[in-house]
C-alpha cells in the first residue's frame, strides 16, 4: 500500500483534507473517467449547508464547481458521468435534483466548469425523484407520484412510485432529450442500479414486507422483466408486449402465490460489479452476487458476524477481484472462486474507492491523508505455482485429516505446511509446481521419489489439464457451442466424482449438476455405469464394484434433505423416469443383484439394511408432480422386480384395486413358486376375492392348482365364510343378481382337496405299498 497523492495536487486540497479529517463523512465520492476530477457530495449538519464540490488537479486550470442548497429546497439525488457517443473520450457531469431538474456541466481546460443546459426530467410538478442511474444512452430513475387526495388509502399510497427512462444524447450540436418512457408504474419504492445491459430494481429499506421479498431486473433490449427471489431459488421472466402490461400488479399476477411464502430479502449494502452482476451484502456479513439472469452465487463471508445498520461497507470490483472495506479492514477476494487473496488492516478507518483509470491490477483508496494505491499484480517471471490450486490441495488435506483425527485440536493449512507429519499434500504441491507450469519441459529439481510419483500421476494430471481446458472453452465459446462443451464437461465431472469419496460436498455438487444439466447428467450416468441392452433386450451394466458402492451409498439422515439434496441412487432413478422410464425396473433389479452378491440379506451395512432399493425408487416416483396410468404401471413393475414377499403382495392388491384380473392370475402363477409361505398368502388373498364377487370365475381352472397342500376343506370353508359380502336383507335361495357364491362353484376346489392324499399318507405310502409284510429291517448305521 503506497501513497500516490497527499491531496495537495488538487485545487483547494487543504480544504478537502480538512473536511475529511473533520469527521463529516461524505455520502458520495466519485472520480471522473479521466481521473483528473474528484466530486464530493457532503450532507452537512446545520448551520453548514449541504453541497457538492468538484476538485481538479493543479495540472489543469479552470474555475471550480460548487453547488449548495438550503432545506427544504429540493436536494441533490444523483451525480452521473455521462459518456458522449459522438465524441470519443468526452463526458459531461449530470447533477439531478429531487424535483427532476437536471444540470449538465462540462469542463473546459483553462476555462473551467461550464453549464451546458438545464433539463426537466419529470412531467408532473409534484413528482419527486428518489433514485437515479444511467444505462447506456438513457437516464433511468424511480420517482414518487403523491396521490391527489389528502386522506388516501394507505394500501394504495404504498404503490405511488413509478420507474421511468428517458434517452439523453450529448453531442457537438448540444443536448437532445427524448420522451419519457414508463418502465413500471404503480410500484413500491425501488433503488435503481444500472449495469451495461440491465437495470436492477432493489426494494427500498422502508418498503412493505410483501414487496421486499424479491428483486426485479429490467432488460431494456428485450423489454423483459425478471422476478427473482435469490435465496428461495425462484426466477421468473415476463416480456412486456404493451404499455398496459407494465403495471406492477399485473407483472406479479402469475407469481404472487409463490412470492407470498418467501422470507424478506436480507440486504445491508448493494452495488453493481464490473461484470454486470448485483453485489449484495447481508446483515450477517455474507457477500453474494445476483447475475442478470436472476441466479445467485455466494462469494465470501466477512469476519465479525452481524453488521449494524449504520456501519458502512465499501464494495468495488477490479477485474475478477472483489475489494471490500469494513471497519478499517481491506479484503481482496477472487470473485470467481470465493478465495480470500489478501486481508490488510488499514491505518485509516474511513476510506473510499476511486476509479483506477483502466488498471485492473491496482486499487485506489481516498482517505483523510491522501490517495493510496494497493497493487496485487504478480511478476511475469514468477515461478510460483498457481496459488489457488496449491491452496486447494492443502485445504482438502485439512478436511481429510481432520475427519480421521482423534485429536480435538483444529488442523490448519499453516500447520500442514510447517509440520512434517503429513507429507502427501507437500509432495502433491511440489509436483504441481513443476508439472503445470512446465507443460512441455521435463520436471527439474524434483526428488527421485517425486519423479517416480509424477510418472505414475501423469495420466491424472493430463486429465486435470484437459478438464481445465474444457472449462475455459465453456467460458469462451459462443452460445451455439456451449451445449456441446457442457455435455462433455458434465460427463467428466460425474466420472470424476464417482471415482472419489462420496461425501456431503460431492453429493451436493452432483445434485446441482443433475438440476442444471439433466440431459447431459443422464448421458454421463449411462456412460459411467456402462448401461446398455443386450441381444435379448435385457438391461446390463458393466460398472466396477467401486462405482456401484458410490451409486448405492445412502448418507446419514442429517445430511439429506438440506436444500433438497437427495442421494445419488435417487438422482439416477429420477433421470430414468425422465429420459428412459422403461429401464427403471431393470435398473433396480440390477442394483439388487449387486447388493445380494456384495452384502448378506440382513446386513445393516449394505443399502438394503436401511431402506429397500425398490422403496427408494418408489419414493422418487411419488415425488412426481402429476400421477397417471403410466405411473401405476411403473409402481407395479418396481414392486414385482424386487421379488420381496411384501412387495409382491402389495402389487397383487394394487392389481385387484385396478381390476386387472388377467394380470392378477399371471402374477399369482409366477410368484407362488418362490416360497410356500408366499404361495399360501397369494392363494388366501385370491380366495377372499373369489368369495366376494364373480370376476375370477373364468380363471378358476388356473387358481385351484395354486392351493397349498396343507389347506383342508374345513380351512377353505372357514375363509370363504369370513369373506362373504354382508347383505342388508335375508339372502334368498335363487338371487336374480347372479353374483352370489354357491357350493357348485366351490365344488371343484373341495373335490381337489378331499381327493388329494394327505401329508401323513405320503409319509407312509412306501410302507403301505410294500409287497412283503412286515418290511425288512433297515441296515444299521454305525
Amino acid at each position: 500500500l503506497r501513497q500516490v497523492s497527499d491531496l495537495s495536487d488538487f485545487s483547494r486540497g487543504h480544504w478537502l483534507r480538512e473536511v475529511l479529517c473533520r469527521g463529516e463523512e461524505p455520502s458520495h465520492v466519485q472520480s471522473s473517467p479521466d481521473g483528473q476530477h474528484l466530486l464530493l457530495l457532503q450532507k452537512c449538519r446545520p448551520p453548514t449547508l449541504p453541497r457538492v464540490v468538484a476538485f481538479q488537479r493543479h495540472s489543469i486550470a479552470g474555475a471550480d464547481l460548487e453547488r449548495s442548497w438550503q432545506p427544504p429546497q429540493p436536494a441533490l439525488v444523483g451525480l452521473l458521468f455521462l459518456q458522449s457517443p459522438v465524441v470519443l473520450g468526452s463526458w459531461v457531469l449530470a447533477l439531478v435534483w429531487e424535483h427532476g431538474r437536471t444540470e449538465l456541466w462540462h469542463f473546459v481546460v483553462a476555462v473551467g466548469w461550464q453549464l451546458l443546459q438545464t433539463l426537466e426530467l419529470c412531467q408532473g410538478a409534484r413528482a419527486r425523484v428518489v433514485s437515479m442511474c444511467s444505462q447506456g444512452a438513457s437516464l433511468v430513475w424511480c420517482e414518487e407520484r403523491p396521490p391527489l387526495g389528502a386522506h388516501s388509502d394507505m394500501s394504495k399510497c404504498a404503490f405511488r412510485f413509478c420507474v421511468c427512462a428517458r434517452a439523453l444524447e450529448v453531442g457537438n450540436e448540444g443536448v437532445r432529450l427524448g420522451t419519457v418512457r414508463i418502465v413500471l408504474h404503480n410500484s413500491p419504492e425501488y433503488q435503481v442500479l444500472a449495469s451495461p445491459q440491465h437495470v436492477f430494481l432493489v426494494p427500498a429499506a422502508a418498503g412493505f414486507a410483501t414487496t421486499s421479498k424479491f428483486l426485479l431486473i429490467w432488460h431494456p433490449e428485450k423489454a423483459e422483466f425478471t422476478i427473482t427471489a435469490p435465496s428461495a431459488g425462484f426466477v421468473h421472466s415476463k416480456v412486456l408486449r404493451s404499455s398496459s402490461e407494465s403495471d406492477f400488479r399485473k407483472l406479479l399476477l402469475d407469481s404472487v402465490g409463490l412470492l407470498s411464502g418467501f422470507a424478506p430479502l436480507d440486504i445491508h449494502t448493494s452495488t453493481v460489479s464490473s461484470s454486470g452482476g448485483l453485489l449484495l451484502v447481508s446483515t450477517k456479513g455474507s457477500v453474494s452476487i445476483v447475475e442478470p439472469d436472476g441466479t445467485q452465487r455466494h462469494i465470501f463471508d466477512l469476519e465479525g458476524g452481524s453488521l449494524a445498520q449504520g456501519s458502512p461497507v465499501r464494495l468495488k470490483t477490479f477485474g475478477s477481484i472483489l475489494a471490500c472495506v469494513l471497519t478499517g479492514v481491506l479484503y481482496l477476494v477472487d470473485q470467481n472462486s470465493g478465495r480470500l487473496i489478501e486481508k490488510e488492516v488499514l491505518s485509516m478507518k474511513e476510506v473510499h474507492f476511486l476509479e483506477s483509470q483502466g488498471e485492473d491490477n491496482s486499487i485506489q483508496l481516498l482517505s483523510q491523508t491522501g490517495i493510496y494505491s494497493f497493487s496485487f499484480s504478480k511478476p511475469e517471471d514468477s515461478s510460483r505455482p498457481e496459488p489457488c490450486l496449491v491452496e486447494m490441495v492443502f485445504e482438502e488435506a485439512c478436511r481429510y485429516y481432520q475427519r480421521r483425527s482423534l485429536s480435538s485440536s483444529k488442523l490448519t493449512v499453516e500447520k500442514l505446511k510447517k509440520g512434517g507429519t503429513f507429507q502427501a499434500p507437500v509432495v502433491l504441491a511440489a509436483i504441481l509446481q513443476h508439472s503445470l507450469h512446465q507443460k512441455q519441459k521435463p520436471a527439474r529439481g524434483l526428488q527421485d521419489t517425486y519423479t517416480k510419483l509424477l510418472s505414475t500421476m501423469s495420466l491424472e494430471l493430463q486429465s486435470y489439464m484437459s478438464l481445465e481446458l474444457l472449462k475455459t472453452c465453456v467460458v469462451c465459446a459462443p452460445e451455439s457451442e456451449v451445449e456441446s462443451y457442457c455435455k462433455e464437461l458434465v460427463e467428466q465431472e460425474v466420472s470424476r466424482i464417482l471415482q472419489s469419496d462420496m461425501d456431503k460436498d460431492n453429493l451436493a455438487y452432483l445434485n446441482s449438476v443433475f438440476a442444471s444439466f439433466p440431459k447431459a447428467a443422464w448421458k454421463a450416468t449411462r456412460s459411467c455405469l456402462q448401461l446398455q441392452q443386450n441381444g435379448d433386450g435385457l438391461l446390463v451394466a458393466r460398472a466396477t464394484p467401486e462405482v456401484w458402492k458410490k451409486v448405492l451409498c445412502q448418507p446419514q439422515l442429517e445430511e439429506v434433505g438440506q436444500n433438497g439434496m437427495v442421494p445419488l441412487f435417487e438422482l439416477i432413478c429420477a433421470s430414468f423416469l425422465k429420459f428412459k422410464p422403461k429401464w427403471l425396473p431393470s435398473f433396480v433389479e440390477l442394483t439388487q443383484q449387486y447388493v445380494s452378491n456384495s452384502w448378506s440379506y440382513s446386513s445393516k451395512e449394505g443399502p438394503e439394511g436401511r431402506v429397500p432399493l425398490y422403496k427408494r425408487a418408489l419414493g422418487v416416483l411419488a415425488r412426481k408432480n402429476k400421477h397417471g396410468e403410466a405411473d401405476d404401471e411403473m409402481e407395479l413393475e418396481l414392486l414385482l422386480c424386487s421379488k420381496r414377499p411384501k412387495a409382491v403382495l402389495q402389487a397383487l392388491h394394487l392389481l385387484i384395486r385396478l381390476k386387472q384380473w388377467q394380470r392378477v392370475v399371471e402374477v399369482a402363477e409366477k410368484f407362488s413358486k418362490l416360497s410356500p409361505l408366499l404361495n399360501k398368502e397369494i392363494f388366501t388373498t385370491l380366495l377372499a376375492e373369489f368369495a366376494q364377487h364373480r370376476e375370477l370365475d373364468p380363471y378358476v381352472d388356473r387358481l385351484w392348482p395354486l392351493c397349498p397342500a396343507e389347506l383342508t376343506a374345513s380351512d377353505i370353508l372357514t375363509m370363504v365364510l369370513q369373506h362373504l359380502p354382508h347383505c342388508q336383507e335375508d339372502p334368498v335361495p335363487f338371487s336374480s343378481e347372479g353374483n352370489q357364491l354357491t357350493v357348485g362353484l366351490l365344488k371343484p376346489l373341495l373335490q381337489r382337496v378331499v381327493q388329494r392324499p394327505s401329508v401323513q399318507d405320503e409319509m407312509y405310502s412306501d410302507a403301505l405299498q410294500s409287497s412283503t409284510f412286515p418290511p425288512p429291517t433297515p441296515p444299521r448305521e454305525h
